[in-house]
C-alpha cells in the first residue's frame, strides 16, 4: 500500500500537505502510520474545521428563507441578533489579526454576513403594529451606517483593544441569547426560529471546542465557544418543548361598553375612539303617561 500512497498524483499530495502539513501527510498518508496520535488529532481537527467552515457558509440560509417566505420575522429578537452579530465580527477580526488558521474561525465570517442580513430583515418586517412600520427606511439607514462603522472600527483597532473585545464576547454571547430565550418563554413559541440553525450551532460549538483546543489553545476563545454551547442547548430545548405551537395571545374579558386598560388600539391621526354607553330607561308607569289628548289622568283617591 505504501507504494501507492507514496506515488499519489501531485494535486492530491499538494492538497493533503496544504491541509495537514508535510509532517503529518508523510506519517499518515505516505507511511500509513495510524499510531501517530498527535497527527491523527491534528488531522481530525483540520477536517472538522473545514467542515464547520463549509457548514457555516449555509447555516443561516434556512432562517433567511423562513423570513422571506413568511414575509415576517415573528419570534426573532432584534437585540439578540445585533449582539450575536457583533460577537461573531469580533471573533473573526481577532482571529484574523492573530494569524490563526482560517479553518479555526472561517465560519464566523460567513455567520457575520448572514446575521447582518437577518438583522436588516427583522427591521424591514416589523411585527407588532402598523405604527412601527412608519420609520422602516430611517431605521434601515441607521442600521446600515452602524454596521459599516463597526466594521471599520474593528479593522483599525490595535491588537490590545481586540484582546479586550474578544474577552467581551463572553458577556455578549450571554446577552445575545437571553433576549431570544426570554421571548420564546413568554410567547410559548419559537416563531420563525430555524431548527436547522440552532442544531447546527450546537454541533458547531462542540466541534469548535475540539479544534480550538487542538490548534489554537486560546482560553478566551475556548470559553466563548463553551458558553455559546450551553445557551444554544437551551434554545434547542425550547424548540423541542414548543414545537408546532403558535404564539400565545392573552385575551381579557371586559364589561360591555368598557375597554380594558391593557388593550392597545391604533387609530388614525387626529382621531380617537369614543365609547358611548346608553343607560336603558325604566318603563314609565301607565298612570303617568299622557293621554292622546295631552291630559294626564290620575287614580281618584277617596
Amino acid at each position: 500500500m505504501t507504494a501507492i500512497t507514496q506515488n499519489l498524483p501531485w494535486f492530491i499530495s499538494d492538497l493533503g500537505v496544504s491541509i495537514i502539513g508535510q509532517k503529518c501527510y508523510t506519517s499518515l498518508v505516505e507511511n500509513l502510520n495510524i499510531g501517530d496520535v498527535d497527527c491523527l488529532k491534528y488531522s481530525l481537527s483540520k477536517g472538522l474545521g473545514l467542515g464547520i467552515v463549509v457548514g457555516g457558509s449555509i447555516m443561516k440560509v434556512p432562517q433567511l428563507m423562513l423570513i422571506l417566505n413568511a414575509r415576517s420575522a415573528r419570534g426573532l429578537s432584534l437585540p439578540a441578533y445585533v449582539l450575536e452579530t457583533l460577537a461573531y465580527a469580533i471573533t473573526t477580526t481577532y482571529s484574523f489579526r492573530n494569524n490563526f488558521p482560517f479553518s479555526t474561525y472561517g465560519e464566523n465570517l460567513f455567520l457575520t454576513l448572514q446575521n447582518t442580513i437577518i438583522t436588516l430583515l427583522i427591521i424591514y418586517y416589523p411585527t407588532a403594529s402598523p405604527r412601527k412600520s412608519q420609520n422602516v427606511s430611517s431605521h434601515l439607514t441607521i442600521a446600515t451606517v452602524a454596521t459599516a462603522a463597526s466594521a471599520l472600527a474593528l479593522y483599525v483597532f490595535p491588537k490590545e483593544v481586540l484582546s479586550v473585545l474578544q474577552l467581551a464576547t463572553l458577556p455578549l454571547s450571554l446577552f445575545s441569547k437571553l433576549p431570544q430565550i426570554r421571548q420564546n418563554s413568554r410567547a410559548q413559541s419559537t416563531g420563525q426560529l430555524s431548527a436547522f440553525a440552532v442544531v447546527s450551532q450546537i454541533a458547531g460549538c462542540l466541534a469548535r471546542l475540539f479544534t480550538t483546543a487542538t490548534e489554537v489553545g486560546d482560553l478566551i476563545v475556548t470559553a466563548g465557544f463553551a458558553l455559546a454551547l450551553v445557551l444554544n442547548i437551551v434554545l434547542g430545548a425550547q424548540l423541542w418543548m414548543y414545537w408546532g405551537k403558535e404564539e400565545k395571545v392573552d385575551f381579557e374579558m371586559t364589561h360591555i361598553g368598557a375597554v380594558s386598560e391593557k388593550q392597545e388600539q391604533w387609530v388614525p391621526e387626529r382621531q380617537s375612539r369614543v365609547d358611548v354607553v346608553v343607560t336603558p330607561k325604566s318603563p314609565v308607569p301607565r298612570h303617568m303617561t299622557a293621554s292622546p289628548s295631552g291630559r294626564k289622568w290620575a287614580r281618584k283617591v277617596d
